[in-house]
């Protein structure tokens, strides 16, 4: 399902959609550029809650939920900040500019980078998966910054969605969703197998304990 989604998506990208009047063929950048945003908030609001859940209930499946997302998230955001300088190179003629958007998306990324070094350098403890939930939860302040800042500051990025709805041809729009969800499902899809790496990796310590004891 997942792969047919992204075949379809990629369809409607390169075929389906029209081609933009004034920025041409590399506008077709932003279907990719705004669904592996769309995740990245996805991914980190999956850290944000299940770092919540971890610091109130205590359960471990909440605190590998905050991990997995976290992971992904980062990735999703790798893509945005990749596909922007592409995108925006031809268009604005330059890689980068400390704009609004650019720059909180950068400090997001650099944000969850930290939080994905923390619990890679700590031993695992309740410990330390309480001080990552308390460091996601916190991180977590920087995603409406990202979402509000072209609607708070003066920003190159246009606002594509408005009350108004959106401002693009219904070919375009209709692409839009098309990427999202595909992108959605992919999410899905890398979540499950990195939980289920995760268990693995927990069971594979518990047995390395338990042999070790009995030596």
């Amino acid at each position: 399902m997942t792969a047919a989604a992204l075949v379809g998506a990629l369809y409607m990208v390169f075929l389906y959609a029209p081609r933009e009047r004034e920025m041409g063929e590399v506008q077709r950048i932003f279907y990719f550029h705004v669904a592996s945003a769309w995740l990245a908030m996805v991914a980190f609001t999956v850290v944000f809650a299940g770092s919540i859940l971890y610091l109130w209930r205590g359960r471990l499946r909440f605190d590998r939920w905050a991990a997995a997302a976290a992971e992904i998230g980062v990735l999703f955001t790798t893509i945005v900040l990749v596909t922007g300088p592409l995108w925006a190179r031809p268009v604005w003629n330059t890689w980068w500019t400390w704009d609004p958007r650019l720059t909180s998306s950068l400090i997001l990324w650099l944000m969850y980078l930290v939080y994905l070094v923390l619990r890679g350098s700590l031993p695992e403890s309740p410990r330390m998966r309480q001080f990552s939930a308390v460091y996601a939860v916190v991180a977590f302040a920087d995603i409406p910054i990202v979402f509000f800042s072209i609607r708070w500051w003066r920003s190159m990025h246009p606002v594509v969605v408005s009350s108004q709805g959106m401002n693009l041809e219904p070919e375009m729009v209709h692409t839009l969703i098309a990427s999202c969800v595909a992108f959605t499902l992919l999410f899905a899809l890398l979540f499950r197998l990195r939980l289920g790496v995760e268990w693995a990796r927990l069971e594979t310590q518990r047995l390395r304990r338990i042999l070790l004891e009995r030596e």
